[in-house]
């Protein structure tokens, strides 16, 4: 894009955030995070294309500015921190909600084949799940405690070990987006016909109810954070495939930023899965009421924090922008 090209269609944007520099109470503060953030933006692009320009050291010295203003103080660092997980994120996920449809379909896709597969091939389960676990979860069935697997380990030694598979094999599935994404679609197929074919060998057995009940107080965030990091991959992909604007270099530094931003996001979801998995599952005899109640609030915390509110966020910003 040529350099006038470039100004004409951002200099409306600099002059709002010159102008809340000046006078802080012009904008929210929600609002004056998102214009940082696409400030630095342009100062990244404009470095690289027009890096001896006039322009470059315009948005240089407001994003000096914005620093100088925002970060001057340890207590500024703090509500950094805050301002990351309340505003920064969700601002950042909502434009990768395509990457999280294409993780999600995928992983749904394979889990029916799955199911399917262990439906129409009797040996199919055990050469997914191994012979162990299906000799020993048939045991357990035979005893009248399909789900005492979750009762085996000490809590904390269970929650630690699932917490640090969990965020492996999320770490896979968004490490393996370097290869095209072709990776990260593997790391989802695998999970996705995994899943499948173990939840469809407790139907087969007479126990999907409790099965579902039990398996998913823990897996509802489990499986939504895999993938999520599944999506971390493909945006790490998209910067590889679709540079853009930007060049080739530049444009996978940025998939591989906005990729760890995601990874990050889920990291206290994985301790919260974990936490369930090694506490709260065990309990195999409480009431459905309590079980369900667990499944659908973790439903609702994953959709909300990275569907309906980034979302929600974009709609603010786009209206506080119409009104300015």
């Amino acid at each position: 894009m040529r350099e006038a090209a470039f100004v004409r269609q951002n200099k409306d944007k600099w002059a709002t955030f010159e102008k809340a520099l000046k006078n802080p109470s012009s904008l929210s503060a929600d609002a004056l995070a998102d214009l940082y953030i696409e400030i630095t933006d342009h100062l990244s692009y404009a470095q690289t294309f027009y890096p001896n320009s006039k322009t470059t050291q315009y948005l240089n010295g407001l994003a000096v500015q914005a620093h100088q203003k925002i970060y001057k103080t340890g207590r500024e660092s703090r509500n950094r921190i805050i301002s990351f997980w309340k505003t920064e994120f969700p601002t950042l996920f909502v434009q990768h909600h395509r990457e999280l449809l294409v993780s999600f379909l995928v992983f749904f896709f394979f889990a029916l084949v799955g199911a399917y597969s262990a439906a129409n091939d009797g040996r199919f389960v055990r050469s997914i799940l191994g012979d162990a676990y299906v000799n020993m979860t048939l045991e357990n069935i035979a005893n009248d405690d399909p789900m005492a697997v979750y009762k085996q380990m000490g809590e904390f030694n269970m929650f630690l070990g699932i917490t640090i598979n969990n965020i492996r094999v999320a770490a896979y599935a968004f490490a393996f987006g370097i290869f095209l994404g072709v990776g990260t679609l593997w790391i989802m197929l695998r999970n996705g016909i995994m899943l499948g074919s173990f939840q469809y060998f407790f139907f087969e057995q007479g126990v999907g109810w409790e099965s579902v009940r039990t398996i998913w107080i823990h897996g509802t965030i489990e499986i939504s954070v895999i993938v999520i990091a599944g999506a971390a991959g493909l945006v790490l992909a998209n910067g590889i495939l679709f540079p853009g604007t930007y060049t080739r270099l530049e444009s996978f530094k940025r998939g591989v930023i906005n990729g760890l931003k995601i990874m990050v996001s889920t990291v206290p979801f994985f301790v919260i899965a974990g936490f369930l998995e090694g506490y709260v599952t065990r309990h195999t005899q409480m009431p459905d009421f309590l079980a369900i109640l667990i499944i659908l609030s973790s439903l609702v915390l994953i959709l909300f924090y990275y569907v309906f509110y980034p979302i929600h966020l974009k709609k603010k910003t786009a209206n506080q922008s119409l009104d300015t």
